[in-house]
C-alpha cells in the first residue's frame, strides 16, 4: 500500500479525534476561539519537539524559507483559523456528523472558487456533482423543529457557518500545499513538518494575542482545560502532519477523495460517542454531499 495512502487514511481518523475534542470544550468553559486557540497552542510544543528532533537526529539542516513561503502558509494558517471557528460554532448549533459533512464542502467551493478566481472552468461531469451537493446541503439545511417558508428553514446561522468553514478549509489546503512545495528538500516529512511548524507557531502567536486583548480570561481558561486540550493538541498535530505528508506526495484531489473516510469516522463517533441520534433526512444529506464530493473529485 502506497504512503499517501495510510497518511491521509490516518489524517481523516486523526482528525475526526480532533472534532470531537473541539466539541468536548466548546460544550464546557472555553468560548469558540478559546476552544480554537487550545489546539494550536497544545500542538505548537509536540511539532517543534517531533520536527526538531527527526531534523536533529537525521542531520538534515534547516531548510531556508522564501516569502512565497510565508505568503502561503500565512494565508493557510488564517484560512485554517477562520475555518476551525466556523466549526467549533458550528458545533453548537447542530450534531456531530452533520457539522463535519458541511465542512465537507470544502471541495465542491474549491472548483466554484477555481472558476471565479483563477478562470478554472468546471466540467459538465463537475457541474452535475455541484448540482448533487446542493440537494445535499438543502437536506442538512433544514432546520428541524423550525416552522415558516423554505426559505427561513434553510437560512439559518448553522448553513452560513458550515459554508464559511468549508470556505476557508479550501483556502488553507492551496495556501498549506503551496507553502510545503516552496520548500526544496526532496523528504517529504522535512517540507511537511517545517511547514506545520511555521503555521502552528504563528497562529499561537496571533491568537494568545487576540484572546489576551479581547477575551483575557480564555487564556486561564485554555490552560485549566489541559487535561482534555492536550489532547486535542496532539491529535491536531498528527492530523496536520499527515495531511501535509498527502499533500507532498499526491495531488490534492486524491488526497481530498480518499479523505472522506472522515465522514464514516465522525458518523461513528456521532452515534457511539455524542449519543446522537441521526435522522433520515440527515442520512440521505450526508449521501447526496458525499456522492457529490467523490464525482467531483473524479470529474477534475
Amino acid at each position: 500500500m502506497e504512503l499517501w495512502i495510510i497518511v491521509s487514511v490516518a489524517a481523516a481518523f486523526f482528525q475526526t479525534l480532533r472534532f470531537m475534542l473541539h466539541k468536548l470544550l466548546s460544550m464546557g468553559t472555553l468560548s469558540t476561539a478559546g476552544s480554537t486557540f487550545a489546539r494550536f497552542a497544545y500542538a505548537a510544543p509536540a511539532a517543534w519537539l517531533l520536527i526538531g528532533g527527526y531534523l536533529w537526529l537525521g542531520d538534515v539542516p534547516v531548510p531556508s524559507l522564501s516569502w512565497a513561503f510565508w505568503a502561503y502558509g500565512w494565508s493557510g494558517a488564517l484560512g485554517q483559523v477562520l475555518a476551525t471557528l466556523c466549526v467549533v460554532a458550528l458545533f453548537r448549533q447542530r450534531n456531530f456528523a452533520v457539522g463535519i459533512t458541511f465542512k465537507k464542502t470544502e471541495v465542491i467551493q474549491t472548483a466554484l472558487v477555481g472558476l471565479v478566481v483563477l478562470g478554472e472552468h468546471v466540467s459538465l461531469a463537475g457541474w452535475g456533482a455541484i448540482a448533487i451537493g446542493l440537494v445535499g446541503v438543502l437536506l442538512l439545511s433544514d432546520t428541524p423543529g423550525l416552522t415558516g417558508h423554505w426559505w427561513q428553514r434553510i437560512g439559518n446561522r448553522a448553513v452560513a457557518l458550515g459554508l464559511a468553514s468549508g470556505f476557508f478549509f479550501a483556502i488553507s489546503a492551496v495556501g498549506y500545499r503551496g507553502a510545503s512545495l516552496e520548500i526544496g528538500d526532496p523528504d517529504p516529512l522535512v517540507r511537511a513538518g517545517v511547514t506545520l511548524v511555521c503555521v502552528t507557531t504563528s497562529q499561537t502567536l496571533a491568537m494568545a494575542l487576540w484572546l489576551w486583548l479581547r477575551e483575557p480570561g480564555q487564556l486561564s481558561a485554555v490552560w485549566g482545560a489541559r487535561r482534555t486540550a492536550v489532547w486535542l493538541g496532539l491529535t491536531s498535530m498528527a492530523g496536520s502532519l499527515s495531511w501535509f505528508t498527502a499533500f507532498t506526495l499526491q495531488t490534492a484531489a486524491y488526497v481530498q477523495a480518499l479523505g472522506q473516510v472522515e465522514l464514516i469516522f465522525s458518523l461513528m463517533a456521532s452515534v457511539f460517542f455524542f449519543r446522537e441520534r441521526i435522522t433520515r433526512r440527515e442520512l440521505a444529506g450526508i449521501g447526496f454531499l458525499t456522492l457529490s464530493i467523490l464525482v467531483l473529485v473524479v470529474a477534475i
